[in-house]
């Protein structure tokens, strides 16, 4: 695609096109998380964007070896174009792959291969990532030093646990009220016909995915906006050997489902629901003590991670915080990175507004209580 001094850029539609070097650094990344490698993104482009020609794993080579590769969209509006992260809905962590010696020098070589290959971008977001990773890091200074005006914004709050050694270590650690609900609930289950099953593949995995869409239709939640994907990564887990899907069933009725993922020495508890009908028996407790006490105990996982979001639940099972970000980046010099940036500044500087006015009334009742004092 672009070639100079030594440096190159080259395309690939599909992870299928990789060639063996370029595979090879994408698995590095892939033992981070599942979500940054082929199998990923194998699926998530079958059953998301198998229309989208915005598509592309950009890849820099630097005297002939794969140094970077961005899994992007780009997006044609009708007043500038936008490079996106190659993640959705569905991804709770996105990165670029970074070979260990590159420079933020280098990535700005990439990102004017592939602003020079479309023309001109308006707009480059990248989302959810690591705000602690390298690849952060060196994509904000690269997005700077190339003239863009970059942003890093808040996505959302990441549940994990450091596996405390066993399982009667971990549980022990938790809170009574759980332990003793698990307890309660799993004599109850027992008593009534209840059942934990615990699927990795084979026979009978069709008629399990099944079932868990038939606990997710019954479920609070709303409905996949691509039926298909669920599916089809479990189907690609399973033919990996990273499939930990977990069944509650009363009297043959499944109540609940969980799917794990355990890939690299790391469990991820990538989607959960349970039946409204039969939440008394606090199925989805009962199937996550299975899941965790399995993963720890079977699969001698190092770190479980509850993935998306801060809901009051997870603090229950887990031990850390951390938080994912993302980088918005506009081009001063089109028509729409500019309206952009403008708008982003004007936002920013409108919550620090009220940020502060929130906070003098409060200092001042401070100030008037240590008067008094």
């Amino acid at each position: 695609m672009v070639s100079s001094q030594g440096w190159r850029i080259e395309a690939y539609v599909h992870p299928d096109d990789f060639h063996q070097d370029v595979k090879r650094l994408v698995e590095g990344a892939e033992a981070r998380s599942i979500q940054l490698g082929a199998v990923w993104y194998k699926n998530l482009i079958q059953t998301v964007y198998s229309s989208d020609k915005g598509v592309a794993f950009y890849t820099l080579r630097g005297d002939g070896f794969p140094m970077a590769v961005m899994p992007v969209r780009v997006c044609n509006g009708r007043f500038g174009k936008v490079l996106e992260s190659l993640s959705n809905y569905y991804s709770s962590i996105y990165s670029p792959v970074f070979s260990d010696t590159l420079e933020a020098r280098d990535v700005v070589r990439f990102l004017d291969g592939i602003r020079d290959e479309h023309g001109s971008i308006s707009i480059l977001r990248f989302d959810p990532m690591d705000p602690e990773s390298p690849e952060f890091r060196i994509l904000m200074d690269a997005l700077r030093m190339g003239g863009y005006a970059p942003f890093p914004f808040f996505c959302f709050g990441n549940w994990y646990l450091e596996v405390p050694g066993d399982w009667a270590a971990y549980w022990a650690d938790r809170e009574g009220i759980l332990r003793n609900t698990v307890k309660r609930m799993e004599r109850k289950l027992q008593k009534e016909g209840g059942a934990l099953e615990l699927v990795t593949g084979g026979a009978e995995l069709e008629q399990t995915i099944e079932d868990f869409n038939q606990v997710y239709a019954a479920s609070w939640k709303h409905p996949e906006p691509y039926p298909d994907f669920m599916p089809g990564l479990v189907r690609a887990c399973a033919d990996q050997g990273w499939l930990r899907l977990g069944i509650v069933r009363l009297r043959g009725i499944p109540i609940a489902a969980q799917v794990w993922i355990v890939a690299h020495g790391r469990a991820e508890i990538y989607k959960l629901a349970y039946h409204e009908d039969y939440k008394s028996y606090a199925p989805g407790k009962v199937l996550s003590a299975f899941m965790m006490r399995h993963v720890i105990e079977n699969d001698r996982v190092s770190q479980v991670d509850y993935l998306t979001g801060d809901d009051p639940y997870k603090k229950s099972w887990m031990s850390n915080r951390r938080e994912r970000w993302g980088i918005v980046a506009y081009n001063p010099r089109t028509p729409l990175g500019l309206t952009g940036l403008i708008r982003e500044g004007l936002g920013r500087l409108a919550k620090r507004l009220v940020s502060g006015l929130r906070r003098k009334p409060a200092l001042q009742i401070a100030d008037q209580a240590a008067g008094q004092s």
